[in-house]
């Protein structure tokens, strides 16, 4: 990592030099498939992380019959009573990651937020590649919609959310259900450093392309993973920095500074801003890309939880 760069966060330096640490305790991640064992090591390392936080009402798996098979889900709930719901899809290259190594990302939002949580587990890239994901992620919030009363939530105040390639899906899905669903509302949408666009050379992919945690290389594999017929980078559901974005409900976006995504964060806030959707930005400096796994070490981390749960407050009151 390029740690003499004087931006860094403290906090965030010493996390990233305690997870380099971690990380050479194991083999070496492989970027060529099958990734069984890489994503093994993945949730080993990120798992514990998840530690404290949060302690809900209600944690519990639930599966939902989506698109032919069961897709297994994480429902945390703060409290009893009808609660609005975020339906929250965890970050990690549409490759690596579970609503393991993200439960306690998502513990925070329901405490902060007074909502629900539902974490799905998609299925991951490459062996399912676009749009598989988008479609099931689509249709769990289509569930939540139809049927969230039988769990005793609010199927009228649903917020959709995620980091990473989650937040992408977050946008896919948005983005899709105008086109499907135009009588399902959402009352807003949660995006953490996302991937809105297939440009791999805008300046803070220059700048960061390598010693940050995520670089250029990486985001070019986890392109070829998801979307592996280059035509499909061309589709807005794919990248929705092609979108028209116009008539979309209020959005959060949460961005690091130190991160090859920081260009397109910060052109994807205007260009929402430009059709006319409510946003509320920030930049938080000397972080890098996934800083919300350091909910425990990174007082910036426990910032953005904060600022997000108040957020999901207002747009769900």
């Amino acid at each position: 990592m390029s740690f003499q760069d004087p931006r860094w966060d403290p906090e965030m330096l010493a996390f990233s030099r305690m997870m380099e640490e971690e990380g050479a305790r194991h083999p070496p991640i492989a970027l060529t498939p099958p990734l069984d064992e890489a994503r093994a090591i993945t949730e080993a390392i990120n798992i514990p992380l998840c530690q404290g936080g949060p302690v809900m009402a209600e944690a519990s798996d639930r599966w939902l019959p989506i698109r032919g098979r069961r897709l297994f889900c994480r429902l945390n709930r703060p409290a009893a009573g009808a609660l609005p719901v975020l339906v929250y899809f965890h970050g990690g290259g549409w490759v690596w990651n579970s609503v393991d190594t993200h439960d306690r990302l998502m513990r925070e939002y329901a405490a902060g937020g007074g909502c629900a949580v539902i974490g799905p587990d998609y299925a991951l890239s490459p062996e399912a590649a676009f749009p598989q994901a988008l479609e099931e992620c689509a249709a769990v919030v289509r569930w939540v919609a139809a049927h969230g009363a039988e769990w005793g939530l609010d199927p009228s105040r649903i917020v959709i959310g995620g980091d990473s390639a989650g937040a992408n899906l977050a946008m896919g899905v948005a983005l899709l259900l105008r086109q499907t669903d135009p009588a399902l509302r959402l009352k807003g949408i949660l995006l953490n450093y996302g991937v809105f666009g297939v440009d791999l050379d805008t300046p803070s992919y220059r700048e960061f392309a390598e010693g940050y945690f995520l670089t250029r290389e990486k985001m070019r594999f986890y392109w070829e993973c998801y979307c592996p017929r280059p035509a499909d980078r061309l589709n807005p559901l794919a990248a929705p920095m092609l979108a028209d974005l116009k008539g979309l409900p209020p959005v959060l976006l949460h961005v690091a500074e130190l991160d090859v995504l920081a260009s397109e964060n910060l052109d994807f806030a205007q260009k929402l801003r430009d059709a006319g959707v409510p946003v509320e930005f920030k930049l938080f400096s000397g972080t890098i890309h996934g800083f919300l796994r350091g909910l425990n070490h990174v007082g910036a981390a426990r910032r953005a939880a904060g600022l997000a749960g108040a957020w999901l407050k207002r747009v769900t009151a």
